[in-house]
């Protein structure tokens, strides 16, 4: 168990910041048009549910 904590958890947790400082970053190679938030509009909306 101590080698879990002194030697794989600090892994996992490093691997883990390392993995979400990429994927965030990851967003200053995308194209402008790519990189805005997603429209919160609804495009595609069922006519049945409209309804209700």
């Amino acid at each position: 168990m101590a080698i879990f904590r002194q030697y794989i958890a600090p892994l996992l947790v490093v691997l883990v910041f390392i993995f979400a400082l990429v994927a965030v970053s990851a967003r200053i190679f995308l194209p402008s048009d790519m990189a805005a938030p997603a429209p919160i509009e609804e495009v595609g909306v069922i006519p049945i549910l409209k309804q209700l």
